[in-house]
């Protein structure tokens, strides 16, 4: 059976990037049992949904009843997101694939466990997204795309085919990468810039009068 079927989802998180994963659940029918956020008073609402508790009160369900879905948000050099993830699955809970219907995802895409693609995404065929990386609003992904685990890419990113995206990195709004080059693990690019060569590992790339590779 599939960690997306039938079980309930729990939503993590109480912030803006958990209020797009949530309208993204519901605007594919799925019912959420309700949320868990550090920060909000049990048994209130919250978008119209049940606040269940904070993180601890995750452990009062059972992995086999309930999927996650992960509410958090991700910014450069902010781990938690991943952290979370990383300490919910060593318990035994797993991650609900989070797809808006608008998305339009080409047959033989590969969307590992705890994907998120937002509205009005596009991802060609050949593709694939590694576990838990966030494809956001309007997102373009051509043909033949690597995308690595605990990426993401923010609103308006554009892809052009063959482009590998190394693990943990991060691109900024309206970011476009041209065709065939490689971004290495944990790196950033910054909004609006134009990717025309390859990046290394744990670099930042900020596009400004000249292209600056620290």
């Amino acid at each position: 059976m599939s960690i997306d079927s039938k079980k309930d989802v729990i939503l993590i998180g109480a912030g803006g990037h958990a209020k797009v994963v949530a309208e993204a659940l519901i605007q594919s029918g799925r019912d959420i049992l309700g949320l868990v956020a550090p920060d909000k008073e049990k048994n209130s609402e919250w978008f119209g949904l049940n606040v269940l508790g904070n993180d601890d009160t995750l452990l009062s369900f059972s992995p086999s009843e309930v999927v996650l879905a992960n509410g958090i948000g991700s910014l450069p050099s902010q781990m938690s997101r991943w952290h979370l993830a990383s300490q919910m699955r060593e318990k035994g809970f797993q991650f609900i694939r989070v797809i808006h219907p608008s998305a339009i995802i080409a047959t033989d895409v590969v969307l590992a466990e705890g994907v998120q693609v937002m509205a009005g995404s596009i991802i060609q065929p050949g593709s694939s997204i590694g576990r838990d990386s966030i494809i956001n609003t309007r997102v373009s992904i051509d043909h033949d795309c690597s995308i690595g685990g605990n990426c993401h890419l923010a609103p308006g990113v554009i892809l052009s085919g063959c482009v590998n995206i190394g693990k943990g990195a991060h691109l900024g709004t309206g970011s476009t990468v041209i065709q065939n080059i490689s971004i290495g693990k944990n790196s950033i690019v910054a909004s609006g810039s134009t990717v025309y060569k390859n990046l290394e590992n744990d670099k930042i790339l900020i596009q400004k009068k000249q292209d600056i590779y620290t």
